[in-house]
């Protein structure tokens, strides 16, 4: 018998999931198991998937439910891996645990670059793997260079259509194949969940916007976290709107919520904080919003290329300046939304739905920030990039790449081009690593 094991750690994956199996693309099996994990912080103190509103409805797609985190107790899911020389061992527990047998195991997974995934997919050695992707990072690099023994294992990739016509990076190195989970499928799942969510706000078209928590990834400080949801709270009413409806991330300080509040009592706008764990698709479909504004949440594409709702980002440019290291994998979901979509003071665009970029010019900017945020696994992508920074790099583009990686790199746009052999000149390296040695040492 086949065994089929699919992995989430959230609501939108599990969705996801659900969306999958209903389309038909998963051969049959003689038993569907979802392994839920919670990859919060502190999982002990924030409930998992498994308590969220809605998931029991989606639940009914699989015929049992086992949880990561009780399984490795009390090891934390995204920290912990198994040691090479315990995996045998490993898999006879969970097969045990599981109640698996000998049957034959096939793996489905998010995020197979880290832990959790990861591990599951070391530890059930033989299990061929299909990768999903629930946001927009699929569209980006694979952020580690992975075991062959794991990557060669992945069969395809999963993905929502959320860029139409864009197809990810993500696993190319393996040459994974993508597939696309139906649009009109995964939007139906999500119809299902449309009265989950008791005690939700009764608005109508308010303008809607949507908390990310920036800060708890050292991107932002909180001051400037609150700082950004002001902005957005801005942007909305110099669109007119007077009914506002903030949905905070979940695991976001109550502090955010009363700085928005304090502004928009100076604003005059009626503001309305959704504390129920719902996802921004719920909302949707319950308030149908007259604007949806974000960062680079997921959210803000699903609106537009879903819903067709107006949408409007905020706060883009400043994350690309601050996203460490280059290889940090949001950087493509950032450069995606703020390539797409407009600002909320370009009133025009917002209305119209307008996008800033056609599909090929975004699919060309996406391979160069790629290439550069991974040109050890993406090697072939080095003559597109070129390409690209030859001929489209400007001031508008300009934000989306490092001047110091292009350098370092050897592409246009770093160095003057009569000194663009020095990176690749083996004399020149050798002296740059003396001088740096020579002031390391003086430095002491």
């Amino acid at each position: 018998m086949t065994t089929q094991i699919f992995m989430a750690s959230t609501l939108y994956g599990t969705a996801t999931l659900a969306a999958a199996l209903d389309a038909g693309c998963f051969a049959p099996a003689g038993r569907r198991v979802l392994l839920v994990s919670n990859n919060a912080t502190t999982p002990e103190t924030t409930p998992s998937v498994a308590e969220m509103p809605g998931f029991e409805t989606l639940r009914s797609r699989f015929d049992e439910v086992v949880h990561w985190n009780e399984a490795i107790f009390p090891f934390h899911p995204g920290a912990w891996s198994p040691r090479p020389d315990d995996i045998p061992m490993w898999e006879r527990y969970l097969r045990l645990l599981w109640r698996l047998g000998d049957d034959d195991l096939a793996l489905v997974v998010e995020s197979i670059q880290v832990n959790p995934a990861l591990g599951v997919a070391q530890i059930l050695t033989d299990a061929p793997v299909t990768v999903y992707a629930d946001g927009l990072m699929s569209y980006g690099p694979t952020r580690n260079k992975i075991d062959p023994l794991v990557g060669t294992r992945v069969e395809r990739l999963l993905h929502l259509d959320l860029v139409p016509g864009l197809k990810p990076l993500l696993l190319t190195e393996f040459e994974v194949e993508p597939e696309v989970v139906p649009t009109e499928v995964f939007t139906k799942v999500l119809a299902e969940l449309v009265g989950t969510g008791a005690g939700l706000p009764d608005v109508e078209a308010p303008a809607l916007l949507l908390g990310q928590y920036l800060s708890a990834l050292n991107i932002l400080s909180a001051d400037e976290e609150e700082g950004l949801h002001v902005r957005m709270l801005k942007g909305a009413a110099g669109l007119g709107h007077t009914r506002v409806v903030f949905k905070p991330h979940p695991t976001a300080p109550a502090r955010f919520t009363r700085t928005l509040e304090e502004e928009a009592e100076k604003l005059g706008v009626e503001l309305t904080v959704v504390d129920t764990p719902v996802l921004a698709e719920v909302l949707y479909q319950r308030m149908r919003p007259a604007l949806v504004v974000g960062c680079f949440s997921t959210a803000l594409l699903t609106a537009s290329a879903l819903y067709g709702l107006p949408v409007a980002r905020v706060g883009t440019e400043t994350l690309l300046d601050r996203l460490t290291p280059v290889e940090n994998s949001n950087r493509v979901p950032v450069t995606i939304v703020d390539a797409l979509l407009p600002e909320p003071d370009d009133r025009e665009a917002v209305t119209e739905g307008r996008q800033g970029m056609d599909t090929e010019r975004l699919a060309a900017l996406v391979r160069a920030v790629g290439f550069t945020m991974q040109p050890k696994i993406l090697t072939w992508l080095r003559p597109a990039a070129e390409e690209y920074l030859r001929e489209h790099l400007n001031a508008r583009t300009r934000r989306y790449f490092r001047k110091r990686r292009l350098t370092s790199l050897g592409l246009p746009g770093g160095i003057p081009e009569r000194l663009a052999f020095l990176p690749h000149n083996s004399t020149a390296r050798k002296v740059v690593r003396r001088a740096r040695a020579i002031r390391r040492v003086i430095k002491r």
